[in-house]
């Protein structure tokens, strides 16, 4: 008996009837490739506007990284406004294509990357750089001296706890108190030409761990928990930073918070002006396991089943796009058409060949599809997406990889 990798319940009739009009409309193309069922996306935007209760949301970057795709979601209407970037080389990418209103969520020294970021705003483009302690105040400023530019920034505040043999969240910044926050403030007046118009304050524990895994119980249970516990805290030490920079003078345009797994706790906070999220509009794996909602799953990629190693076996050619993060079989794409195919226990989804097992009606050269445990990151593998409309391709975008983009 051949052991298999854990996976999600089989999808539900409607899925699987979707799931087969997806791969039918892939006939002839060239595999592997990665689509994106704009019907589905389109009812995640809808989706997601509606958790987001009348807050806009900053639609992150990091999710889609299909330019395209950030258009289409940026011209649904108000309830999308802005990008969440996730490093200055790409806002200033991004900023090159048009794009406007561009927040970067990771901090950086290097000048290289902050001279362009500098030029770009003294060409007009509006970005706001992200900063957490002085160092970082100190590159900025230097770029912005040698551009002869004035540079907006944001502080980047840390939501995470440290509790009794648990950090619960993750090790982003040092400011977790409004004292660390105002005395990083007070600093900012030696650098006359930085100015802070915003924060951001994200709830990774709230936002990005799932509560409802299956097979784990227990565990759910305690994460539940945790992210009741939680979530009134990270919105009263949230409040608490941003009402000391307000009562300081601080000009705070933007307060930024959340993501797809939090849209509704954070939307409540009075003092978040904006909601990060972008993962939801995909739908992958990971975002399966949430109590509080359910997306469409929107985002596949399809491999060629090449051979067959034992009798209900068939393995295809690619597949080992893994997501980051701490290791385990959570990372792993799945597979879901055919419904019946299982990743094998001991190989997992490998860089040159994904053997599956399960008795289905394939022949050589047909096509599996499989949707990624994580938005966003596996489309580095891809020139190019099909955005398929009722089953049928309606067009072909670049991905960041395809526009010659690679930031990390």
């Amino acid at each position: 008996m051949k052991r298999a990798v854990e996976t999600n319940l089989q999808p539900t009739v409607p899925q699987a009837q979707r799931y087969a009009k997806l791969v039918a409309g892939l006939a002839g193309r060239t595999l592997p490739c990665a689509l994106v069922d704009l019907d589905a996306f389109d009812r995640n935007l809808a989706a997601m506007a509606k958790r987001a209760g009348g807050k806009p949301i900053r639609l992150a970057s990091k999710s889609l990284r299909v330019p395209a795709l950030m258009r289409r979601a940026l011209a649904y209407g108000p309830a999308y406004a802005g990008v969440l970037c996730y490093s200055v080389a790409e806002a200033v990418s991004l900023a090159e294509q048009g794009m406007d209103d561009l927040l970067v969520a990771y901090p950086t020294c290097q000048p290289a990357f902050l001279n362009a970021l500098a030029q770009a705003i003294g060409n007009g483009r509006h970005i706001v750089a992200m900063a957490d302690c002085e160092q970082h105040l100190a590159a900025l400023q230097a770029a912005a001296d040698r551009a002869g530019t004035l540079l907006e920034i944001a502080f980047d505040l840390d939501m995470s706890f440290d509790l009794p043999g648990l950090h619960f969240g993750v090790y982003r910044s040092p400011l977790n108190t409004p004292d660390k926050v105002m005395a990083l403030y007070a600093k900012l007046m030696a650098y006359p030409r930085l100015r802070l118009v915003g924060v951001m304050g994200y709830e990774a524990q709230i936002a990005g761990v799932g509560d409802a895994v299956p097979g784990k119980w227990l565990e759910n249970q305690a994460v539940h928990w945790l992210k009741a516990w939680s979530t009134p805290k990270v919105a009263a030490r949230r409040k608490a930073m941003v009402a000391a920079l307000r009562q300081a003078g601080a000009p705070l345009r933007i307060v930024n918070g959340g993501g797809t797994g939090s849209l509704e706790s954070t939307a409540a906070d009075p003092s978040v002006t904006e909601l990060g999220a972008g993962s939801g509009l995909y739908a992958p794996v990971l975002f399966d396991h949430y109590r509080g909602f359910q997306h469409e799953p929107a985002a596949f990629f399809a491999l060629e089943a090449s051979r067959s190693a034992f009798d209900g076996s068939l393995t295809c050619q690619g597949g080992g796009y893994v997501a980051s993060g701490a290791v385990g079989v959570h990372k792993l794409p799945e597979p879901v058409w055919p419904i019946g195919l299982q990743l094998l226990g001991q190989e997992g989804a490998g860089e040159v060949q994904t053997p599956l097992f399960g008795q289905v009606d394939l022949a050589l050269g047909d096509r599996v599809l499989f949707r990624p445990a994580k938005a966003g990151e596996f489309l580095d593998r891809f020139d190019s997406v099909l955005l398929q409309r009722d089953g049928q391709v309606v067009e072909q975008v670049p991905t960041y990889r395809g526009m010659g983009w690679q930031f990390f």
